[in-house]
């Protein structure tokens, strides 16, 4: 599977970052191909036939293989990079935790997906280390329901919030 490039990410300061609290970025559709949802059962070992045999599920009510939830929800960090501005001086970055995070509709293969983050707040949890909380959705082209919808938090040390 080769991913499409994503374009030099814009960087702004942790400030700037404050000052865009409710504001939403998109990212890039990538389509979800069936090498995608074998790489990711043979990597988990979660490899029940609704994602890794295209016969079977056709068979099924979803009519051929879905994408695992916990695929969807690996994707993020992918889609964040073409969706919202990284933070400027930011020494290092870790995915602190997802709240709240369901599942809610299928994501068939050869579906596209793209991601909507919103930038809910920003809390200083100690001197240089801040939580950034974005609520995060993926969007299957075509499809009103999301397929996921959580609160995602990334911890992030600066070195000088600009």
């Amino acid at each position: 599977m080769k991913w499409p490039e994503i374009p030099e990410r814009s960087q702004l300061s942790l400030r700037e970052h404050r000052e865009r609290i409710g504001g939403t970025g998109t990212s890039l559709w990538v389509t979800l191909e069936q090498s995608m949802f074998d790489d990711f059962a043979a990597v988990t070992g979660d490899d029940a036939f609704i994602h890794t045999d295209p016969d079977r599920a056709a068979r099924t009510r979803f009519r051929g293989t879905i994408a695992h939830g916990l695929l969807s929800l690996a994707l993020l960090p992918w889609l964040m990079r073409s969706a919202v501005p990284a933070v400027r001086d930011r020494r290092m970055g870790l995915n602190y935790g997802y709240d709240k995070v369901r599942f809610l509709a299928p994501v068939p293969c050869g579906a596209r997906v793209r991601g909507h983050f919103t930038l809910e707040g920003i809390e200083e949890a100690s001197q240089g280390f801040s939580i950034l909380r974005y609520a995060v959705s993926v969007e299957v082209e075509g499809v009103e329901k999301p397929a996921l919808v959580a609160n995602w938090l990334i911890g992030c040390w600066v070195a000088a919030d600009g």
